[in-house]
């Protein structure tokens, strides 16, 4: 649904959650994610991941698996046990993809399972078939 500004139509965008506790790669996303004009919020660890999502309510949170305080399957299933949480696009990052590996993250109700280094042109074509916020 486009937002009316000065006149303008422009589509009403994901809101995106980075979690990952590698600086380098959360810079990265972001600077990806922001180029498409993505509303980004960033956390490094599991703890910090379930307080911003609480807050900001992300359409889509890329979620690396393997990371301080809560991994990835923890945060991923205390977002899904929230009446907020049932609906949003969860993506596993993980430096793993081996089909055990796959199947454990698809199994713990992650949307997708992504291999890190992303590839920019999978994850962007992904989030355009997630759509736009309504």
């Amino acid at each position: 649904m486009p937002s009316h500004k000065n006149n303008e139509i422009r589509p009403v965008t994901l809101r995106i959650l980075v979690v990952d506790d590698n600086r380098d790669v959360v810079d990265s996303l972001v600077m990806l994610l922001e180029a498409f004009s993505y509303d980004v919020l960033t956390a490094n660890d599991g703890l910090q991941a379930i307080e911003v999502a609480t807050h900001f309510r992300p359409d889509v949170v890329l979620l690396d698996i393997g990371m301080p305080k809560l991994d990835g399957y923890e945060v991923c299933s205390h977002i899904r046990e929230q009446s907020w949480g049932m609906d949003i696009k969860i993506l596993a990052m993980s430096g793993m993809g081996q089909n055990d590996d796959l199947g454990k993250s698809i199994g713990s109700d992650f949307t997708e399972h992504l291999i890190k280094p992303v590839r920019p042109e999978l994850l962007l074509q992904l989030l355009a078939n997630y759509g736009s916020r309504p």
